[in-house]
Order: structure tokens, then sequence, then C-alpha cells
């Protein structure tokens, strides 16, 4: 059963050095942890959620830098649990911004952005993408400068590896297109369990 609430929270998620930038608009449940937000994120970037991921936020009660995301074993006390931890304790105009990085290894890095709080439309089945530009990056391509590198290649049939890169990529790959009406939002709880159990 879906816990009520009457406040959405908008955020915009953009992701860093990304030349031009790729970005989404979203607006979620006041209800949500980390862990939801982290869902939400994946899903409307288009990430596959194969990796490991972590925000960096001000808790507002110790002004300083917490880390939420997925503790690594039983002795990490550096990484909150997402899931343990509201994003309304947290996030404020004050206090708006976060850093969120997906996949250590190809390290891509956004910007989260509280914008507004805004009132529940009780019309609207949340969370919602509102707006967005671009293309998510394929998923293991190596990071933002791997992922210019990889641009140049496609864009190019010349290229010796045009091919083999085309194809590694599922076959064309517009970085300029995103369908809003495209993305689906999975339940985070549902993820949850499918990650966890």
């Amino acid at each position: 059963m879906k816990k009520k609430f009457d406040k959405v929270y908008q955020f915009k998620i953009t992701l860093r050095e990304s030349k031009p930038p790729i970005w989404r608009r979203i607006q979620v449940p006041e209800t949500y942890t980390f862990w939801d937000l982290h869902v939400a994120i994946q899903d409307s970037m288009g990430w596959s959620d194969y990796h490991l991921h972590e925000f960096e936020i001000m808790n507002p009660t110790t002004k300083r830098k917490v880390r939420m995301g997925i503790p690594e074993g039983d002795f990490d006390q550096e990484v909150l649990p997402g899931w343990n931890h509201k994003i309304a304790d947290y996030f404020f105009m004050e206090n708006k911004k976060s850093d969120y990085i997906y996949d250590f290894g190809d390290d891509w890095n956004h910007i989260i952005k509280l914008e507004k709080v805004l009132p529940c439309d009780k019309n609207t089945n949340y969370p919602i993408c509102i707006k967005g530009k671009r293309a998510c990056p394929p998923e293991d391509v190596g990071g933002v400068y791997v992922y210019e590198n990889f641009l140049e290649i496609i864009r190019n049939p010349r290229h010796p590896e045009h091919k083999s890169m085309k194809e590694w990529a599922g076959g064309e790959f517009d970085s300029e297109y995103f369908n809003m009406e495209a993305v689906h939002f999975d339940d985070p709880d549902k993820r949850w369990k499918g990650t966890f159990n």
C-alpha cells in the first residue's frame, strides 16, 4: 500500500561535465527515501541500475556531509543505508543540492538540485518526469570523456572502430534523442526486494 503524501519534490538531475548537458526534471513524493530517489533517477536518466551508487549531501542537523547508498558489509559505517533516510529530512530550499554518483568505475557524477516543493496533484501518478534533454550514455561506455570519444566514433562511418562500436551500442545511437513519454518508473520497493532478496 502506497503512503499518502501532500507534497512533491521537484528535482533537476544533471550529468556533470556532459556537453551539451544531459538532464532530467522529475517530481517525486515527499515520503521518498534516498533509495526511492535513486530508483527514480535511474529510471528517468535511462541507467540500468547494474552498479553501486551513492549520494553525498549536507546533514542539516550536524552541518556535515553524509553519504547515502548501499553500505558494503556490516562494518561500513561511512555509507548510510539510503532506504532508512527520507529525502524530506535532508532536502530544503536552504539545503537543495546533492551529489549522486552511479557506477564507481565509470563515475557518472550527477548534480541533484531541489527546485521546488509543490502541492500534490491528486490526478497525477507520481513519480513523473516532466522534462529532459539528450540521451543517457550507454551503460559501461567508460565515463564522460570516453563517452565523448564514443560519440566521435559512432558519428564517423569512416572510423575503423565505427562498425564494432555501433554493434556494441546495439545499433543506431542518437545522443540528442530523449522521449519523456517513454520514461517508465519502477516500484522502488519491488526493486529493493529484487536487489536484496
